[in-house]
């Protein structure tokens, strides 16, 4: 079942169509792939998805209900959860602290607050790290602890814009394996990001934008052997890794 849906959402800024006409579908348990050039369109995308760019025209749907017209803090609280590009972590506060506070925002009645965040950061591997200052921690383990923290917002999609950025390969595969086991939990992901590899390696289904439309939809053996997205992206002859 497709939790998210986005139906030929467009975006205009005065003369220049940033994206034009997307439709796609990411659906529970699995990780759906975002990707493209520079400048295709993929984070307006997101910004759409997420409430924080109004389309020219189309809708976004989340469970079966028509949400474009919605504030991004009222998606949010209906579900859709995102990470930028760029870290937003705390960081004078702890690890711990950096989660509490979604925890508190997003609070379950009779739920004890410090034991759901040291679950979320035990689910990505940072319990041992609870006490220490976000503003310390590496690259690799920032992009954990925002990860956690979105989690403690109880998304039902997850949206994320270049996890992998300034990771090294060790860091990946940490990030990666985690981000399986989310998935298989159930959880929708809908993944941006410019490591074609890793997005070969976890992503059951990946869109492809070209100056703001959708130049392929598919498999990732699909996306391999599409000659307009090796062309416009992949290049001829790169090395992407293994599809599922």
């Amino acid at each position: 079942m497709s939790i998210l849906e986005t139906t030929e959402i467009s975006v205009r800024f005065g003369g220049h169509m940033a994206v034009d006409g997307v439709s796609l579908r990411v659906p529970e348990g699995a990780i759906t792939g975002l990707i493209g050039p520079n400048g295709a369109g993929k984070t307006t995308t997101f910004n759409v998805i997420t409430g924080l760019q109004a389309p020219t025209r189309g809708k976004v749907h989340l469970a079966g209900k028509d949400v474009t017209r919605l504030s991004a803090h009222k998606r949010a609280r209906a579900g859709v959860g995102r990470t930028f590009q760029r870290l937003e972590l705390f960081g004078s506060l702890s690890v711990r602290d950096n989660v509490l506070t979604a925890v508190e925002l997003n609070r379950v009645p009779g739920e004890d607050p410090r034991r759901a965040a040291s679950s979320h950061l035990e689910r990505v591997g940072l319990a041992d790290l609870a006490g220490v200052r976000a503003d310390t921690l590496s690259t690799g383990n920032a992009r954990l602890l925002e990860l956690a923290r979105s989690l403690a917002c109880r998304p039902r999609v997850l949206l994320l814009d270049e996890p992998a950025s300034g990771l090294d390969d060790e860091e990946t595969d940490r990030f990666a394996d985690i981000l399986g086991e989310l998935a298989a939990d159930g959880l929708a992901v809908l993944l941006v990001e410019h490591d074609v590899p890793l997005v070969m390696r976890l992503c059951h289904d990946i869109t492809v934008l070209n100056f703001g439309r959708v130049l392929a939809q598919g498999s990732p053996s699909v996306i391999q052997a599409d000659q307009q997205v090796i062309d416009a992206y992949l290049g001829q002859g790169t090395d992407v890794g293994a599809a599922r």
